[in-house]
């Protein structure tokens, strides 16, 4: 992997390039900014905040870039000011060697300083990382010696000047001086006092099935379930048999801050509702991750009202504004919980890479799990395992965090070594990149596809044929610290060449005689997909070396690999459903909640049905999602009707009298018209749906079928008031409800996540006017849907109560018939003087 200070000089500096992605970056075809861009991540500007987006989020003229390029930029600086390549400082030092010469006296002191306490001087990541500040003093000295002082302050904002001290003081601490906080962190990683899983080896557990932790968790969450959901319907609790209620599901979508910010609006509304209290699981893609980090914490202390002020509270500032982020990576006591991630790392595994998201999640932990005031950082929120006293005894839903692993075929090896290959098995091969998901758990790290997985505690260790190793130094490592993981879940800008090209497509396809370079370019999406100009963060690869003693479908490579690369997995489904279809957990309803930047055109509940089919999942939805664009309303009206009669006597009756219903409701409703003189700004939401055949609601729901469907049957339509008696059925499957971050008429005008600036997905800034509006908008969708929720769980409850009942009828029957056929009943006894 390429020294990531690379990055300063071209985006496609690391990760494997093809001539298509160098010509494309050359030409600067990814460069280019959309006509309509939401605010980036730098916004180059001169404010209070210097060149990072200002804290206020007042209107001002400011030149905006693409989101990607934002991304790549922000990783660029903040990598160049830890880590510069030799070869920068080479190419400064030959043009300007008597400026390093003239560096301030301090300067000189800290480097003698250095050769007495012997500098480092191996070839490991570690080494390379802390050698590179030096560098990057030097150059920013004498850039500064170039310039005059007056041009320095026209150019730069004031606090510039201070970085080369920041560097110099980030320098010393890491060193591994004696005395250096570096080398206490290292001390204390070797402390079984303070890190308890060291003491413990690790095996990797190979099963498809849920870890022992997690059934006993079941287990417990089952009672505080069913007298959840007695007060949730309004039952009494003494009615409620454990056996019938639902396991219920809540996933948040990914979308940096709007999607942290949102969901924490939208689990807020649900908990105010009851609904929380009786979910088993939550699962979450990128902010979503962020915010069960956050809940499940000291910060929140499963509070979503205390979560909330914690975000307004902190939000406010970049999390990339230097004096902040330096000061959180200096200054005790944030510096050691931020920096032991660090050292853990690259002292743990000299051969372990240190890069742009590795950067990116010591920015978002100094930011999102600091207090406000910054004393009361707690050491137990940096271990995800720790997480486990929030759920050991049932009391709270089990979180679910997930990441992905690109797996892309050695195309170009093949082509070297195979140039014999048929172009028939080019093409085969190309089809077979796909994204294998892995999910983290308080309890595990699992990979369904592998069927394999380790303690969460035994993340960052390397593996050796199923049992971890120690380090050099004879311990095991702790366990990886959360501001590696946060990079990860939210590691958004690793997205492949593909996913970059489709935000500019559209201005791409709107210039007149640029047709022909669409085509061109869009002809090699299959390859475009397979380039990621931005290495994801690794891990040691926990089944290295385990060769045949996986399933079969696990790729050569992936036992081979020293290091998985993981990565946000937005880049496969923005909604984390996957992990909640796993055999074993059961999940009976699914309440979606998606904050995606584009909801009606990237469609990833449809998604969900080809991994359904892999897996052999019955149960799902088919054909759950947003109406396709080239849907008619008569089409739509065909499959309605269709689906109708599928029970059509049933139908029938509750058809007609949903109608006489309907009619009333209209009749006593002044917003909707006597019939033939329509106002389609007055019609509900359910309505529009109804007429266009493209839009959704606030609130959606499909039901699945456990019966097996024919390749030609028309997807189910979405449940309402005429059809909700399908949950009920039999042989009724996975309910989905589905909730989009719409804007609402009901919530200020000035808060609509289609146009409001700040709810881009790299917007890092959010005053707490900003974080109050969002949530509020989250709270009215939920209240949109809230009695179909309801309506949802009781229909489901009642199903699952029914089916139980009939099979406990079915048991008595059997053990009656049984009986009988023995003659223990239905005889009277010998001897007896009535025979």
């Amino acid at each position: 992997m390429a020294r990531l200070g690379q990055l300063t000089f071209a985006i496609s500096s690391t990760g494997r390039r093809s001539p298509l992605a160098r010509s494309l970056t050359q030409s600067g075809a990814l460069l280019r900014a959309p006509a309509r861009t939401k605010p980036s991540l730098l916004s180059f500007q001169q404010t209070r905040h210097g060149f990072f987006a200002s804290g206020d989020n007042k209107p001002k003229p400011k030149t905006r870039v693409p989101r990607s390029l934002s991304a790549v930029l922000l990783g660029s600086l903040l990598v160049f000011s830890l880590n510069p390549t030799a070869d920068v400082v080479q190419t400064f030092d030959s043009t300007d060697k008597t400026a390093k010469t003239d560096r301030s006296s301090d300067t000189d002191l800290f480097a003698q300083e250095l050769e007495s306490h012997g500098k480092i001087d191996d070839s490991s990541t570690w080494s390379k990382l802390v050698d590179g500040f030096e560098g990057f003093s030097a150059m920013t000295s004498a850039e500064a010696g170039k310039l005059s002082n007056k041009l320095v302050d026209l150019v730069l904002p004031e606090w510039s000047k201070l970085i080369p001290g920041y560097i110099r003081k980030l320098q010393r601490e890491l060193n591994m001086a004696p005395g250096s906080l570096a080398a206490e962190i290292w001390e204390e990683a070797r402390d079984p006092a303070i890190n308890p899983e060291i003491q413990y080896s690790a095996k990797v557990r190979v099963s498809e099935d849920l870890c022992d932790e997690e059934k006993t968790f079941l287990a417990r969450r089952k009672k505080i379930t069913a007298v959840a959901l007695a007060h949730y319907l309004g039952i009494k609790e003494e009615d409620v048999n454990p056996e019938d209620v639902p396991t219920i599901a809540i996933c948040g979508s990914g979308g940096g801050l709007r999607a942290l910010v949102a969901g924490t609006g939208s689990y807020m509304a649900a908990a105010e509702d009851g609904l929380f209290d009786c979910i088993t699981y939550t699962s979450g893609v990128s902010g979503s991750c962020w915010l069960q980090s956050l809940y499940f914490s000291s910060l929140a202390g499963n509070d979503f009202q205390r979560l909330i002020n914690h975000l307004k509270a902190r939000l406010g500032i970049h999390i990339a504004y230097p004096p902040t982020a330096f000061s959180a990576l200096l200054s005790a006591p944030t510096n050691k919980l931020l920096l032991t991630a660090v050292v853990e790392k690259l002292k743990g595994d000299p051969e372990a890479d240190f890069g742009l998201v590795d950067a990116y999640g010591l920015l978002l932990a100094a930011r999102l799990f600091i207090p406000k005031g910054e004393l009361g950082i707690n050491a137990q929120d940096f271990k995800l395992s720790h997480q486990q006293e929030y759920i050991r005894y049932g009391q709270n839903p089990m979180p679910i965090y997930t990441a992905v692993r690109h797996e892309i075929p050695e195309l170009d090896e093949a082509d070297n070594e195979q140039s014999h290959a048929s172009e028939a098995a080019k093409a085969e091969a190309k089809k077979e990149a796909w994204f294998q998901w892995f999910e983290m758990t308080p309890f595990e790290l699992f990979c369904e596809e592998f069927a394999a997985g380790i303690p969460t505690w035994a993340m960052g260790r390397s593996f050796q044929d199923g049992v971890n190793l120690p380090t050099t130094e004879g311990f095991y490592l702790p366990e990886i610290r959360l501001p590696v993981l946060l990079g990860i879940w939210g590691s958004a800008f690793c997205a492949t060449l593909s996913h970059y090209y489709r935000e500019i497509r559209p201005l791409i396809q709107s210039l007149g005689g640029f047709q022909a370079v669409d085509n061109l370019i869009w002809g090699h999406n299959e390859n475009l997909s397979k380039v990621h100009p931005i290495d994801p963060a690794t891990i040691p690869n926990f089944i290295h070396g385990m060769n045949g003693k996986l399933p079969p479908t696990v790729p050569r490579l992936a036992y081979d690999s020293d290091y998985i690369q993981l990565m946000d997995s937005g880049m496969s489904n923005n909604l984390p459903i996957y992990p909640l279809l796993r055999p074993g957990r059961n999940v009976d309803i699914i309440v979606a909640f998606d904050a995606s930047a584009d909801i009606k055109t990237d469609n990833w509940l449809s998604v969900v049905e080809g991994y359904a089919r892999q897996r052999g999942i019955k149960g799902w939805p088919i054909g759950a999602g947003w109406p396709k664009a080239s849907a008619s309303a008569s089409t739509t009206a065909r499959e309605l009707k269709e689906a109708e009669e599928a029970t059509e006597a049933e139908a029938d009756n509750k058809l007609a009298q949903a109608k006489a219903d309907q009619a009333i409701r209209h009749a006593n409703d002044p917003k909707v018209k006597p019939e033939g003189d329509s106002d389609q700004s007055l019609m509900s939401q359910q309505e529009k749906y109804d007429q266009t055949a493209h839009e959704l609601g606030y609130c959606t729901v499909w039901v699945g079928t456990t019966e097996e469907r024919r390749t030609d049957d028309p997807p189910p339509p979405p449940v309402d008031d005429t059809s909700s008696w399908k949950l009920m059925e039999p042989n009724a499957g996975i309910a989905v409800v589905y909730m989009p971050f719409l804007a609402n008429e009901k919530v200020s005008s000035s808060v609509d996540p289609a146009s409001s600036d700040y709810m881009s997905t790299w917007n890092f800034v959010y005053t707490p006017e900003q974080v109050d509006q969002v949530v509020a908008l989250a709270r009215a969708n939920y209240d949109e849907g809230k009695e179909k929720i309801r309506a949802t769980v009781r229909a489901v409850y009642e199903r699952k109560k029914n089916s139980r009942l009939e099979r406990e009828k079915r048991m008595a029957e059997e053990r009656q018939r049984r009986k009988v056929r023995l003659g223990i009943d239905g005889k009277l006894g010998e001897g007896d003087h009535f025979s």
